[in-house]
């Protein structure tokens, strides 16, 4: 397998190898789901890994075992991660109600409509029942690190967002204070990044609440993580109005798939990162001769291997010291 890669791509691979083979995953004993259909159910949307059913005053949010880079679903699942990711929102959920309502209803299929017991063992672990509200159409994204795309704006302009940051900073380091960086949702290609006032734009005053409350999930999620070895760098929100007019946390909440996750101990200035989110798939990808449009290419064992394991060790480490203060 490996001779039919490129020499960069070998290497990365090897590399890798080394590093996951010390870390438990199951990714081969439980099978991938990259689709769901549910006859009776009345599809509402399909995102890049969720697929959300219309239940009439509320919705079923399914997270199938998909997985995107560069906004590109790719060909190959992730067996268990919309598991993983449904628990992990799930926990965050929880965690941060005292900040701000959120959608969740149930995440048990016994409480579900009647219409979807016939398929309760799929959804069991990997599902919620939601309130339906009405979604800001931004992504509220906060970033306390320079990395990502932020980093290669910075390097290139000094501004990330419309926000201009001090000069001199290194990828990587940590900003002064945390700031918000809102993008436009796409259906389908490239989300966008936006000023506040295009922001304000789209949502009105709405757009000032979402920061707010962005903020302050990002900085209570931020000092929870610290505390267990892994440093929240950024995450994105998505926030609907309800039926009441109340501004409240939907979608998913600080996933491997929404946010970087890193290594506290091995954390140093002016590299990438050890990390527990989906960068390894996009680490790998770069090493592809790939335009970043679809059809993707399909992934190696080697790399389905690791996302799993990424994901789960954010997960493990992350629930498994609750009781720290």
């Amino acid at each position: 397998m490996l001779k039919t890669l490129s020499g960069n791509a070998r290497s990365f691979l090897v590399n890798l190898n080394i590093k996951t083979h010390k870390i438990p995953f199951k990714s081969t004993m439980e099978q991938a789901i990259r689709f769901t259909d549910f006859p009776g159910l009345p599809i509402f949307r399909r995102g890049k890994v969720r697929d959300v059913y219309d239940l009439g005053e509320t919705l079923l949010i399914v997270a199938t075992d998909r997985i995107s880079a560069f906004d590109v679903i790719m060909e190959d699942p992730i067996p268990g991660k919309g598991k993983i990711l449904t628990e992990l929102s799930l926990f965050w959920f929880e965690l941060t109600k005292h900040i701000i309502p959120n959608h969740v209803i149930s995440s048990n299929p016994a409480d579900y409509p009647e219409i979807c017991k016939p398929f309760a063992d799929q959804l069991e672990g990997r599902s919620m029942l939601v309130k339906k509200t009405s979604p800001l159409p931004i992504e509220c994204v906060i970033r306390g690190y320079l990395a990502g795309s932020g980093w290669k704006e910075y390097i290139s302009s000094g501004i990330v967002c419309g926000i201009e940051l001090p000069n001199g900073l290194h990828q990587s380091e940590q900003l002064n204070s945390p700031i918000f960086t809102p993008a436009t949702k796409a259906e389908e290609g490239h989300d966008e990044n936006i000023t506040l006032e295009q922001a304000m734009a789209l949502c009105g005053d709405r757009a000032l609440e979402a920061k707010q409350y962005s903020l302050e999930l990002y900085s209570f999620a931020h000092e929870y993580a610290l505390k267990r070895g892994i440093i929240l760098a950024d995450t994105k929100f998505e926030f609907g109005v309800d039926e009441n007019g109340t501004l409240i946390l939907i979608d998913e909440a600080l996933t491997p798939d929404s946010s970087r996750y890193w290594l506290k101990d091995s954390y140093a200035l002016g590299q990438v990162q050890e990390n527990f989110d989906k960068q390894v798939l996009r680490d790998y990808l770069e090493t592809l001769d790939w335009n970043k449009q679809a059809p993707a290419p399909h992934l190696p064992e080697h790399i389905i291997d690791a996302i799993t394991s990424k994901y789960q060790q954010a997960l493990t480490i992350l629930k498994q010291h609750q009781a720290l203060s």
